[in-house]
């Protein structure tokens, strides 16, 4: 059965006047997101949206481990495991012939696959869910922003709704209202970065078909001369298929489901039965904003940055910039840190978004060759990696998303003893499997406190057989212990390592030896004090 989209009744206009700590501009992903997690830091919320329903069409469809890890956080890691597709592995393919195949997590000993795949709507009602539960998020649909000023103080927003108008003051505005902002508009935020010269289809098919779960990538297939096709499994057997159409494509043409479905037959032969779900037409931006933090207004997800879909760095960077944004908000709101830890938002995510946009236009100039000596340079790469191994690394068909590394961050506090690797300052913590109380578990789930954490790392407690690995602030009372060794060997820890980390999960500073006064003082530095 096709996806039945949700309902929601549009809320009664609110009071002209009222004020709120927090509104959150969109009603999407990465606001939703935003929303559960300020919730369930105990922060009221009011989220405005213009729409009464989620996502039309599958649009996100790839979370990577890190998205999943925090969605866990949240409460949600099972259900995306449960409904979703798990891959972690990939193949690429030059004109009929495989080039070569990948496998993203080679290593044993993690709970998360590389990746899951399922449809932003599902994802989205959920987030619903989780944040009418908390009984702190003030859903209000239908609600749409028509007017914006902002001062020192914070912003005034004049919204609109079926059965009237009002105003309403937020001490602190989350814009995720999405690629088109209001919020940003308004505020006269220009990009910066370029938009690329061609446009790609997407299809969302439901089929039965004997595809595995993983990433297939055609250059010039024989079912689409001179393009490229992307291929992904969702959930519910549905296919997403992209096609690359080229600059000269017409939109409203390509749109067309009998020019789709012929499309998709040629690339799927006429014995596999097929129906469309979803169409849209998309052209390659890689931009972003300036700044993300205008006084007291601020920019998640697409709102603020704009990739291409190739590498699935759009929606996982979205809910990584809400994972970063939230807890320094909290403890702002709090008083327990300055107004000033938000300024590390702009650092932390600006050079973490670039990452992405670097490597989006990479991915785009490598499918979409500029020129004969461009294309030239990429079928020479194509041929070369079907034999040589060398030559793959240079196979650029979207670079997958991976977790930022925040090494320049201002809230790090840097080694000072010697490290043979491990997870270094500005890193997100590293998973590994622990056993709590005689039974199997795993280390993040002990980190998901929404608070600073430190580890500690001492030799096996009388009567253990492993090494104890000591979490403070961890919900489970008692010692976790590395029965299996991976836990020590990941953080290159030894008997006395001590780990600290912030809220999101990311390590503030380590030391070989637990020190107060310098976990104190890293305490500090990570809060801006």
């Amino acid at each position: 059965m096709p996806y039945a989209s949700p309902r929601y009744a549009a809320a009664p206009p609110g009071q002209s006047g009222e004020r709120h700590p927090v509104v959150i501009v969109g009603g999407g992903m990465v606001g939703l997101t935003a929303a559960l997690d300020l919730a369930r830091h105990g922060q009221p919320v009011v989220v405005l949206d213009d729409d009464d329903t989620v996502s039309i069409g599958s649009r996100a469809i790839c979370y990577a481990k890190r998205t999943l890890e925090i969605y866990d956080r949240l409460g949600l890691g099972a259900r995306l495991m449960d409904k979703g597709v798990v891959w972690n592995r990939g193949r690429v393919f030059f004109g009929e012939r495989q080039v070569y195949d990948f496998d993203l997590l080679p290593e044993a000993g993690h709970r998360f696959p590389a990746f899951v795949n399922l449809q932003q709507y599902y994802l989205e009602e959920w987030l619903v869910e989780a944040c009418h539960a908390t009984g702190q998020v003030d859903l209000r649909w239908k609600h749409k922003v028509v007017g914006l000023t902002h001062d020192a103080a914070g912003a005034t927003v004049s919204v609109q709704t079926p059965n009237g108008d009002y105003t309403l003051h937020a001490d602190w505005l989350l814009a995720a209202d999405g690629a088109r902002s209001f919020v940003r508009e308004t505020l006269g935020l220009p990009f910066v970065g370029k938009i690329f010269r061609d446009r790609f289809l997407i299809a969302d098919v439901t089929m039965q078909a004997p595809f595995p779960p993983e990433r297939w990538f055609w250059f010039d297939p024989p079912f689409h001369h001179g393009g490229s096709v992307l291929l992904h499994r969702q959930a519910d057997q549905v296919w997403r298929i992209d096609f690359q159409l080229g600059w000269d494509a017409d939109p409203d043409v390509e749109r067309d489901p009998e020019r789709v479905r012929a499309r998709v037959r040629a690339m799927l032969g006429p014995d596999v039965a097929f129906d469309l779900e979803w169409v849209s037409i998309y052209t390659f931006r890689c931009r972003r904003l300036e700044r993300f933090r205008h006084g007291r207004v601020l920019f998640l997800g697409d709102a603020a940055h704009q990739v291409s879909p190739f590498g699935a760095r759009g929606g996982n960077a979205g809910v990584q910039d809400a994972d970063n944004l939230v807890w320094k908000l909290d403890l702002v709101l709090r008083g327990a840190a300055p107004e000033a830890l938000l300024d590390s938002y702009d650092a932390e995510r600006v050079p973490a978004n670039d990452e992405n946009i670097l490597n989006s236009t990479r991915s785009t100039d490598f499918i979409t060759p500029k020129n004969a000596a461009a294309r030239a340079y990429r079928d020479a790469v194509l041929e070369l990696a079907a034999e040589f191994p060398f030559a793959r690394s240079l196979v650029n068909s979207g670079r997958l998303s991976r977790p930022a590394v925040l090494t320049g961050s201002p809230l790090n506090t840097g080694d000072r003893d010697h490290w043979s690797g491990g997870v270094p300052p500005g890193a997100p913590a590293v998973d590994a499997p622990v056993q709590h109380n005689g039974a199997e578990d795993w280390l993040l789930r002990h980190l998901a406190t929404g608070q600073f954490t430190q580890l500690r790392f001492e030799p096996p407690v009388v009567g253990a057989a492993s090494p104890t690995v000591f979490v403070t602030a961890t919900p489970c009372p008692g010692a976790l212990h590395d029965a299996h060794g991976l836990a020590a060997a990941r953080y290159d820890a030894q008997p006395g390592t001590t780990i600290l980390l912030r809220p999101d999960q990311h390590v503030a500073g380590r030391w070989r030896q637990h020190d107060p006064a310098r976990l104190r003082q890293a305490m500090e530095t990570a809060r801006a004090c």
